[in-house]
């Protein structure tokens, strides 16, 4: 929750599992996910007390790609939800390379089983439920966001947000809409997706203390990042470091890409278009996690910075956790070390590759009429000085991380507001919260990480690249 000058004034957080059945699938359970939505607003407003009946609108993010199956008729879900990370289709998927221009020229993205095309289609080919409602005319198959909206607003709008719908393979960037012949290709009916309309919309009410709540902002948790300080500059590209890592720069045009990047809109409202660029690494999180399993690290996270502290006898690290992403594209790529060294090193390692994934990603982005001024970080992994300093020196850009690093919260907040003016007119520690009326966008200065000339990591990010060219077979 933020006031009018995007200060958190209360935070609510309910936990939600995920399993993994076999190492391409990955699965979330979507009853304990919109029941987690509902409780959070319970423990929102609660946490707000009297202040509550002050809030006038919310927003809605999630992660992008994760896609799941509902009965519209009774709003029950009929199947899991398919992870961003799952790739249980990839070898359906390989089949269609020979369209692969035509796809990335309608959508801006890459063939990949991590979008949400050939996990609908899965689920279509291989669950009953899914076929017995497709016969019946009572199918509806989406984003995440579009089941969480028909979970939790009045009247079970069925409804894609641009952000969310882009990320299906079905979605034509140009036409803002579902392509049919994408539809066609990929055996999607076009009948079963959600109804397409703009970032900003009335999406309907949901539930607030005695009342409702107009649910005005749907899109997606890296759109959102991007303008959690205000609107994105162009001489900057956003980097927020969760589960997976992504690196985005405004674009004025949606135009083709042919490095391995993402074309992308993060925002569509009064026929205003918000276009990026986009690179992603999907083992950042994700890929400590496999670290501190396989190396046998508890609390590795913890652990990592004074770890970090030492910036020699590092192996490499080749991360495919969870797919190799962009700008490589290899959906079954192995990860492995290069070099020897103590887990503390392996660990140090796994989360430099992190850094060099972006790094590579980067170099697509220099290309610009703009030139790039500096990085802007967020997410939980940010915390960590050791990948900030880092990411400064392969870049040799300045990286700059804000205070409040949840970003996705707060640009969802501030895409909320109606894109208020931004200052930097900040209130001292511990003042009540300011009126709620959106008000002047609050802007901190940022701590600031700048590079270092001859750090060790730069020949270290040279040899990875040179060790990734050959096991590419490059």
């Amino acid at each position: 929750m933020f006031d009018g000058g995007g200060r958190a004034v209360a935070r609510a957080e309910v936990p939600v599992g995920e399993t993994r059945p076999t190492s391409d699938r990955v699965e979330q359970d979507p009853r304990e996910m919109a029941a987690s939505v509902g409780r959070v607003l319970v423990e929102a407003s609660a946490a707000l007390g009297r202040c509550a009946a002050d809030v006038r609108a919310a927003g809605l993010a999630t992660q992008r790609s994760s896609v799941v199956c509902w009965d519209a008729v009774t709003g029950e879900s009929l199947s899991p939800i398919l992870s961003w990370q799952d790739r249980r289709a990839a070898a359906w998927l390989a089949s269609f390379a020979p369209h692969a221009r035509a796809v990335r020229e309608a959508t801006g993205l890459v063939l990949s089983p991590h979008y949400g095309a050939s996990k609908m289609r899965w689920c279509l080919d291989h669950l009953d439920p899914v076929k017995q409602a497709r016969r019946e005319g009572r199918l509806r198959i989406g984003p995440l966001s579009s089941f969480l909206v028909a979970s939790v607003a009045t009247g079970r709008p069925t409804l894609a947000d641009p952000a969310n719908a882009s990320r299906t393979l079905l979605w034509n960037l140009r036409a803002v809409d579902w392509d049919a012949d994408l539809c066609w290709r990929f055996g999607v009916p076009r009948e079963v997706l959600p109804h397409c309309v703009p970032t900003r919309h009335a999406y309907g009410g949901i539930p607030w203390g005695a009342g409702t709540l107009p649910l005005t902002v749907v899109t997606g948790d890296q759109s959102a990042a991007v303008f959690a300080w205000g609107v994105p500059r162009a001489d900057a590209a956003y980097v927020n470091l969760g589960t997976g890592a992504f690196l985005q720069r405004i674009v004025p045009e949606p135009s083709m890409s042919e490095d391995g990047l993402l074309r992308g809109v993060v925002a569509i409202d009064a026929g205003r278009a918000t276009y990026t660029l986009e690179g992603t690494v999907n083992g950042a999180g994700s890929a400590l996690r496999w670290a501190a399993e396989s190396l046998g690290i508890p609390q590795i996270e913890k652990r990592l910075p004074a770890w970090m502290e030492k910036d020699r006898d590092v192996p490499l690290f080749l991360n495919g956790v969870s797919g190799l992403g962009a700008p490589f594209w290899v959906a079954d790529f192995p990860s492995r070390f290069v070099g020897d060294g103590a887990a503390a090193a392996k660990a140090v390692a796994v989360a430099e590759s992190v850094v060099f994934l972006l790094a590579e990603n980067l170099e697509g982005m220099r290309t610009l009429p703009d030139p790039l001024h500096h990085l802007v970080v967020t997410g939980g992994l940010s915390a960590l000085d050791g990948i900030c300093q880092r990411l400064a020196d392969v870049t040799h850009l300045e990286v700059r991380r804000p205070p409040e690093r949840e970003a996705t919260a707060r640009g969802l907040a501030f895409l909320t507001a109606g894109r208020p003016p931004v200052g930097r007119a900040l209130c001292p520690p511990g003042d009540e919260p300011r009126a709620t009326h959106w008000a002047e966008w609050q802007s901190p200065e940022p701590e600031v990480f700048r590079p270092r000339p001859g750090a060790p990591v730069a020949g270290r990010y040279a040899e990875w690249r040179r060790k990734m060219q050959v096991a590419l077979g490059r």
